[in-house]
């Protein structure tokens, strides 16, 4: 269906899309702090238990229960990237004080490197840090492309331990760490750019929060041992695996790096909508709507569900709005995997 819209969008689609869900997309303050706090409460406690525990099983239930409400708490970082400025006065600084820093993945590495997906000329090409072909790659890459994940946290405390301080002393390791390793990218040729105003000062605020803590999570195992910070990297290990698989099936992943129009846009992206309950905790605050989101980037999560109850009622069976629609993740993995397979 998407070489359908390769030249031209489903006019019908996007009409709907904005004249159904006018009364929608006001960000609820009083449904994102909740669920932020909540998330990040249950996350920080359970890991607690977990290194505080000397039954094993107890310590894996924690931990398991530490990594999704974590990676739940995490996501917020998308809806950062779309919200309005003058929405949810605090919320930001909140998430990052509470979710970003801690986690070593502050909003900066987020804002302004996502926008570039959703730009229409630039989603699917050489130039979308979150895109890479990987439909029509060799069938190895998709195990790498998720086993690589796990590092992620040794990764990121490399980051702000080492090349961040570094960086402020040698401007070639500064120049280098930002442009190769301050974004939260798929595309390994992806080089981001200098922050310049009010987003440079933000930065480097949360960079040195970020550092200050990544020095003191090291620093700590000399103090209390390593146990309390080797179980925290294998929580946000799993927590960073499951977040890549997520991406990995975010998309289909088949354009070959041409511009495409919005509707190729949607087809090429994923939704998981209900009754199934399961993509709720692989996909949460609203991403198991992801091609829904980029129709409508700037709909907040908690308005995602009714904006499509509404659109696939009014387009109905058959229509280009139910040809983003899948049942779940292991059709989704098996659907890329085959492709990659295909002689080309």
């Amino acid at each position: 269906m998407r070489a359908d819209f390769i030249d031209a969008d489903d006019k019908d689609m996007l009409r709907a899309a904005r004249d159904l869900t006018k009364d929608l997309g006001e960000a609820r303050a009083s449904i994102y702090w909740p669920d932020m706090l909540i998330s990040a409460a249950l996350g920080y406690g359970a890991i607690a238990l977990a290194i505080l525990t000397s039954n094993l099983a107890v310590a894996i239930v924690s931990g398991f229960v530490a990594s999704l409400a974590l990676y739940r708490a995490l996501m917020f970082i998308h809806e950062l990237t779309h919200i309005h400025k003058s929405a949810l006065p605090g919320f930001r600084l909140g998430w990052n004080l509470l979710v970003g820093i801690p986690m070593l993945t502050p909003s900066f590495m987020y804002e302004g490197v996502h926008v570039i997906h959703h730009k229409r000329t630039q989603y699917g090409t050489v130039e979308d840090p979150e895109y890479l072909p990987l439909a029509l790659m060799k069938p190895w890459s998709l195990p790498a492309f998720v086993i690589v994940a796990l590092l992620a946290p040794i990764a990121l405390i490399i980051r702000s331990a080492i090349l961040v301080p570094l960086g402020a002393i040698f401007p070639a390791v500064r120049n280098w760490t930002w442009g190769r390793v301050s974004a939260l990218a798929i595309n390994p040729d992806f080089r981001r750019k200098a922050p310049t105003g009010d987003f440079a000062k933000r930065v480097r605020w949360q960079e040195a929060g970020a550092s200050i803590w990544a020095i003191t999570l090291i620093a700590s195992t000399f103090v209390i041992g390593w146990k309390p910070l080797l179980v925290a990297l294998a929580i946000f290990s799993f927590t960073a695996l499951l977040n890549q698989l997520r991406t990995l099936v975010a998309h289909l992943w088949e354009n070959e790096g041409e511009p495409m129009t919005v509707t190729a846009q949607f087809l090429d992206s994923v939704n998981v909508p209900p009754p199934g309950l399961v993509a709720e905790i692989w996909a949460p605050v609203g991403l198991r709507y992801h091609a829904l989101h980029h129709l409508m980037p700037s709909m907040p999560y908690h308005d995602l569900p009714e904006a499509h109850r509404r659109l696939a009622r009014e387009l109905g069976v058959g229509s280009t709005y139910e040809g983003a629609n899948h049942p779940g993740m292991g059709n989704l993995v098996s659907r890329i995997a085959r492709s990659t397979m295909m002689p080309r």
